[in-house]
């Protein structure tokens, strides 16, 4: 309701009530019509000075106020301006609510973002922690022994140089997905044989493979090279992180399978394994930083924990999707899509002539 229109139902309905008292004391109508109007025009002029200059023009430096704030204005801009709105009342509550919605959904991001940062703080310390407490004591055992027991102290020296490779390949995967949060490494894009990068990654994996007993089998259903638009270094890290990932984590004599399937502009690239799987209830966490569904088995196997990270922000990165299936004690299957790249124009074996008229 806008501002006039309540100081005129106002000044009525005191208006009628004074006109009523007047006529059930004079009982004399033509008093009632001159109380009615003089009741009226001064209660609408009192109503209308007092609620202008001490309730609306309130709330239209309140409506200015949250409006600029809004826009991340100067608020001092806010004094000097005057509102072409026709009811700032409703405006300021339609303002307020969706201020308070805005710093509600505010404030419950800041919560999670805090949630996660304690949670990678606390993570992080871990991760480095291990490996330096395991370098300290094999480096104190050594001195200790005063290097009697060259054999020991060999080993010991074999074992805190993993350790170091570890904190190494830690701070290295931290340096990248930091830099791929940030923007700090662009996607080059180029035109490249998917195919001939899948061989590529599976041969240099093959060693590895057999240390596991794991067969490596790429399903190739097409003949035909399949070209894609991607960052060839990049997802050959990805396919690396995901066949690695296979191997730590697959039962010796089992396999790992790669398979591409050609979809309408993209392709899907899955890796498929038969080990341990996954419970349903870790898939949502999967791809977070450090989240690991078995520590204990986790933490023999090694790695930084953020491979599956990684392998999301540069997929993510490619304006591309990731997904994972799994079921605990049969297996796993990671997929992700690429651009498909455009086909360029055959050119004609001839040129075509114009057609003589007749």
């Amino acid at each position: 309701m806008k501002l006039r229109v309540l100081i005129f139902l106002t000044s009525a309905a005191v208006a009628i009530t004074v006109s009523s008292v007047n006529f059930y004391f004079q009982h004399k109508w033509y008093d009632l019509a001159i109380t009615f109007v003089v009741s009226f025009a001064i209660s609408f002029i009192v109503f209308y000075y007092l609620i202008e200059k001490y309730v609306y023009s309130k709330i239209k430096l309140i409506y200015k106020l949250i409006h600029n704030l809004k826009l991340g204005r100067d608020l001092r801009d806010a004094l000097g301006e005057t509102t072409s709105s026709a009811d700032p009342i409703n405006d300021v509550e339609k303002e307020v609510k969706e201020w308070a919605r805005a710093k509600k959904t505010e404030v419950d991001d800041l919560r999670k973002q805090e949630k996660f940062r304690r949670e990678f703080l606390s993570n992080i310390s871990h991760e480095f922690k291990t490996p330096l407490f395991a370098i300290q004591g094999y480096i104190e055992a050594i001195q200790d022994d005063e290097f009697e027991d060259i054999d020991m102290a060999r080993q010991f020296l074999e074992k805190a140089s993993k350790n170091v490779d570890r904190l190494s390949y830690l701070i290295s995967d931290l340096d990248a997905i930091s830099k791929l949060e940030s923007g700090e490494v662009p996607i080059q894009y180029t035109k490249f044989k998917i195919n001939d990068l899948i061989k590529e990654v599976l041969d240099s994996l093959e060693m590895k493979a057999q240390q596991h007993q794991i067969k490596l089998v790429f399903k190739q259903k097409y003949d035909e090279n399949v070209m894609v638009t991607a960052d060839r270094g990049k997802i050959n890290q990805v396919l690396v992180n995901l066949i690695d990932n296979s191997l730590k984590y697959g039962n010796k004599g089992g396999q790992t399978a790669v398979s591409l399937f050609n979809l309408h502009d993209q392709v899907l690239i899955e890796i498929t394994d038969d080990g341990i799987g996954i419970e349903e209830k870790y898939l949502p966490r999967l791809f977070e930083r450090f989240f690991r569904t078995e520590q204990s088995r986790s933490r023999q196997i090694g790695g930084s924990g953020l491979g599956l990270a990684i392998v999301k922000h540069i997929i993510e990165a490619h304006e591309q999707t990731i997904n994972v299936r799994s079921t605990a004690g049969m297996g796993s299957t990671f997929g992700f899509t690429l651009q498909k790249a455009k086909q360029n124009p055959l050119p004609l074996p001839f040129p075509v002539m114009p057609a003589l008229k007749s």
